[in-house]
This record gives C-alpha cells, sequence and structure tokens, in this order.
C-alpha cells in the first residue's frame, strides 16, 4: 500500500504539470489565443519553468498570521485528496486498498479538504482570506447533499458500496445480467459488453445523476462556475491569497488533483469504470478483445487505459465548463443547491429504487 502511494504522490505531480498546460491551451483555444508558445515546442515546458520559479521563491508568512496553522495549512487541503486515490479500483482487481467500504471513505474524504481550506484561511489574518474560507465551506456542505445522493443512485443499480464490485457489474465480466436500458424484456447484454453494460445505460435515468454529480463535484472542486471561495475579481484569491513559492504550488496541487479523483469516481460509477466502450458484434468480439484474458498483464493494461482516458476526458470537461460559463453569485450557488439539485437527486433516488425493485 506505502509503495503504491509513493508512486501515486510523482503521478500527481505528472498530471498536474501536463492538466495546467493543457487547461491553458483549451482556455486560449476558447478565446483565439495561441496560450504557452515560448518555452520548449509550442510552450510545453512553460508549467515545468513555472513549477521551478515557485520552488525558488521565498516561503513568506504574514506577521499576523498564526504561523503553524498558516504552514500547515495546505498540507491539510492536500493530504485528505491525496488519501482518496488510495480506495480507487485502478484495474481489474487491483486497487491500492480494496476495503468493501471503500466508497464512505471516499465521500469522506472528498469531504475533508474544507478543514484544509478553513484552517489556512483563518490562519492567514486576512480578510479576503476569511471571507474565501465561509463562503468554501458554505458551497462544499450545500453540495455534498446532491453529490451524496447522486452516488446513492448508482449503488441502488448494484447493490453494493464496493467499487470493485460496482465495476465488474459494468462489463462483460459481470456475474449479473444487465438488461438493455434496464428494461428486462429486452434481453441480457451482459455478453455483448461495451457502453451497453454501463450504468448510465443500464438505468438511464442515472445520466440524470451523472449531471447532478458533475455539477456538485464543480462545487466540490472549487472550480468555475462554483470558485467562489477564491474569487479574483472579488477577493484577490481567496483563501490562497497570503500564499505564495511552494505552499502555493501544494494548493494548486490538491486543487488538481481534486479535479482527478471526483472525476475517477464519477467514471467508476456511471461510465463503466475500467470497462472497454466497444462490444462484442457477431464474429467481432470487440469487448473480449479490448479486455484481455483475466489475469494476464494485458487484462490489467487494457484496464488502466480505459479507466485513465475516460477520466483525463472528464477533467477535460471541467476545463471546458470553466472556460465556457461566467462565475456564479453565492446566492444563486446555494439556491442551485437546495432548490434545484438536491430534490431533483433525491427525485432520481427514489426512481432508481423503484425501478430496481421491478428489476428483481
Amino acid at each position: 500500500m506505502v509503495s503504491t502511494l509513493l508512486f501515486l504522490l510523482p503521478f500527481l505531480v505528472l498530471y498536474t504539470i501536463i492538466a495546467v498546460y493543457a487547461e491553458r491551451k483549451i482556455s486560449a483555444f476558447i478565446q483565439d489565443r495561441l496560450g504557452p508558445m515560448e518555452v520548449g515546442y509550442y510552450g510545453i515546458l512553460q508549467t515545468v519553468a513555472d513549477l521551478l520559479k515557485l520552488l525558488q521563491k521565498e516561503d513568506i508568512v504574514p506577521a499576523a498570521a498564526d504561523k503553524p496553522l498558516f504552514k500547515i495549512g495546505p498540507l491539510l487541503i492536500f493530504i485528505p485528496i491525496f488519501l482518496g486515490f488510495s480506495v480507487l479500483p485502478l484495474a481489474p482487481g487491483w486497487s491500492v486498498s480494496p476495503y468493501s467500504t471503500a466508497l464512505f471513505f471516499l465521500l469522506a474524504v472528498i469531504s475533508l479538504d474544507v478543514i484544509g481550506i478553513v484552517v489556512a484561511g483563518l490562519a492567514s489574518h486576512n480578510k479576503y482570506s476569511m471571507l474565501g474560507t465561509m463562503r468554501s465551506a458554505a458551497q462544499i456542505i450545500s453540495y455534498e447533499v446532491p453529490l451524496g445522493l447522486s452516488v446513492l443512485a448508482a449503488c441502488v443499480l448494484a447493490q453494493s458500496i464496493n467499487l470493485q464490485e460496482i465495476s465488474y457489474q459494468q462489463g462483460i465480466l459481470s456475474q449479473q445480467p444487465s438488461y438493455l436500458l434496464g428494461i428486462k424484456s429486452w434481453g441480457d447484454v451482459s455478453d455483448v459488453g461495451g457502453m451497453l453494460t454501463w450504468n448510465v445505460f443500464r438505468m438511464p435515468i442515472l445520466f440524470i445523476a451523472w449531471i447532478i454529480f458533475f455539477i456538485a463535484s464543480l462545487a466540490e472542486s472549487n472550480r468555475a462556475p462554483f470558485d467562489l471561495p477564491e474569487a479574483e475579481s472579488e477577493l484577490v484569491a481567496g483563501y490562497q491569497t497570503e500564499y505564495s513559492g511552494f505552499r502555493w504550488a501544494i494548493m494548486m496541487l490538491g486543487e488538481y488533483a481534486m479535479m482527478l479523483l471526483v472525476s475517477f469516481v464519477g467514471v467508476i460509477l456511471f461510465w463503466g469504470s475500467w470497462n472497454t466502450p466497444l462490444p462484442n458484434a457477431g464474429p467481432l468480439t470487440l469487448a473480449n478483445w479490448t479486455t484481455g484474458s483475466t489475469g494476464s498483464v494485458g487484462f490489467y493494461l487494457w484496464g488502466i487505459f480505459w479507466l485513465v482516458s475516460k477520466t483525463l476526458i472528464m477533467v477535460a470537461l471541467q476545463m471546458w465548463v470553466r472556460w465556457t460559463y461566467p462565475r456564479v453569485r453565492i446566492d444563486q450557488l446555494t439556491a442551485l443547491s437546495w432548490k434545484f439539485l438536491t430534490p431533483a437527486a433525491l427525485l432520481v433516488l427514489v426512481i432508481c429504487s423503484l425501478w430496481r425493485l421491478l428489476l428483481v
């Protein structure tokens, strides 16, 4: 477990470097710009140069700050997010900590980073940091409810909270029948595999659950249009205002790691996890070929490839949303959660429960 976690840390750093560069290019494309072009071919080393610059900056601690809490704040943001990766099923039969209650642990971890944000903001003794902290607490508490309800909807279909078991049910390795679009009379498609066995196709109402999950995950990640805790047009940088250099880099690492974590969870619960999107069609056994033989090296490599590919698509979708939609007001943010997303998520959960009962 420890060795795998040590592998994940450099992986997250590398992912963040690539993701920051990708986001700069995506935003440039949307805004009809070129983006980074000077450092390296097509600006590919710009993020590396920025990271080296951050590591050389002076670690400034404000005189009025609570120094111990100020210094530990960024770690309290990053560590819970980092621990969330320890229970993900990274491939068929392979996860760092394959606990049957992994989903509960994951939901708890996703909500814990707000403690680090509160500590970092209040310890800064800055009015902008304090306002950002208050916004972050209100935002994360509000959106944990619809996020949790949307996750429960997927668990109702799978009749399990084990992420590895939920993953197995969405492919040709499933030991349970997968009815096309959740209609029993349309037949079992578990032997066909591919996208037809993913949860959003096994029970189409889960597509609405995924939309709710995706919106809530943007709020949990403090990403635009829900980046109110660090709204630069109002709060300078919110809870990050007094941070610089390496500690600020840890905060950014935590933000991009959270984007990756919630994307992993969304793919595992709704979009087939590590299962192939290609079906078996007559003599073309594409699902079998792109899954591999159980226990072989290809079996694990295909699983990692499909899971990571789908997850990166979700990360790119988050970036597209950030640079497409304007930031909402704080009253609009809370109203969206309590007046619309939470009732909708509760309704979806009830429908999924009734639908599942009819399939039994």
